[in-house]
């Protein structure tokens, strides 16, 4: 494995992000400036302002990764930007950056697919870990469950007909008043209620990997609704309670038929939703019932970070994988079968 200074970029949603790897697992820096409390009184990612906002700090945040990283900009011997999937002009100011740094230093750009990212970074915080493993990927925008062959061959197995998980969370928590990020606000709330409200789960059915929350938002919905118009006050901890439980319910027994289906012996988690507690404290509680081996990132690799896309970025490198200067924003970037 080469020791390599790779630059990292993101800028696919609300954070911009940049970071400095040697190698494909050292991280140098790893510097996050967030939006969340721009977009708080909105409720929600605004796309006008998020990319202004990215237009504002991609350099001063560039400047401080390699500051905190003790490289010069000349030092930098590739770099790494996600292309896709997210907010069309939020990406295209990383990946403008990207290319701009890349043709001036002469250095090869490497396009990062944002979602193999999240699951790349299970490599930054387990050293030890190597494919081939079961990764349950989880996020604002997606969610899927992917068999990772080896660093450039994925299946995948399922992904959501509708809304992603986090964007489930996000929904409910707005309806009941909680305040941008919903997904923390209901993990804290959820451990203060009692999971006794009876919420749909679809697409229960054995060997179905696919994934559907627009139901169980939507029961949610009524409920919240019939108890208002019954003049009831709201169990808000149950409701965030029994929510959760129906997500995690789903997540955990399809992650889990999926690693048998595809004989893995090892469960990653990825995306976002990865920092739910009690996600998390399920899918380690079933491991270790089953005897299979988990991993998933520390909470700040969980969230959109540069250091990610450098990792994923560095193996797409090694294996031959570049891009070359025409290399566009692609908002609807899915998780493809890859077999390189």
């Amino acid at each position: 494995m080469s020791e390599k200074l790779t630059l990292g970029i993101e800028s696919s949603c609300d954070e911009t992000s940049a970071a400095v790897l040697r190698g494909g697992r050292e991280i140098l820096s790893n510097v996050i400036s967030t939006q969340i409390p721009v977009h708080q009184k909105f409720g929600g990612v605004v796309p006008e302002i998020a990319s202004r906002k990215h237009i504002v700090n991609i350099l001063p945040v560039i400047d401080e990764a390699l500051r905190q990283a003790d490289v010069k900009l000349g030092d930098i011997q590739q770099v790494a930007v996600t292309y896709g999937p997210g907010l069309v002009g939020a990406l295209l100011v990383g990946v403008s950056a990207a290319k701009a740094l890349a043709f001036s230093l002469g250095v090869p750009l490497i396009g990062v697919n944002h979602l193999e990212g999240h699951i790349f970074a299970n490599f930054l915080s387990d050293p030890a870990l190597e494919p081939p493993f079961m990764a349950l990927v989880v996020s604002g925008g997606h969610t899927a469950l992917v068999d990772v062959r080896g660093y450039q061959r994925f299946h995948l197995m399922g992904q959501t007909r509708d809304d992603a998980a986090g964007e489930a969370f996000d929904k409910i928590a707005r309806v009941m008043g909680l305040p941008y990020p919903g997904g923390p606000r209901i993990d804290a709330l959820a451990k203060e209620g009692e999971p006794n409200i009876d919420f749909p789960e679809a697409l229960m059915e054995k060997g179905n990997y696919e994934f559907s929350f627009s139901g169980l938002k939507s029961a949610v919905l009524n409920y919240i609704n019939s108890e208002k118009m019954k003049g009831r006050a709201l169990r808000t901890a149950d409701i965030a309670a029994s929510f959760q439980r129906a997500v995690v319910d789903v997540l955990t027994q399809k992650a889990f038929e999926a690693v048998e289906e595809a004989g893995r012996d090892t469960l990653v988690l990825a995306g976002g939703v990865a920092a739910n507690s009690g996600l998390e404290a399920r899918l380690r509680a079933e491991a270790a019932r089953r005897g299979i081996a988990f991993s998933y990132p520390s909470k700040l690799l969980c969230t959109d970070n540069a250091a990610m896309i450098a990792c994923r970025g560095y193996y797409q490198a090694e294996a031959g994988h570049t891009s070359d200067l025409y290399l566009n924003a692609v908002p609807g970037l899915g998780l493809e079968e890859t077999e390189h």
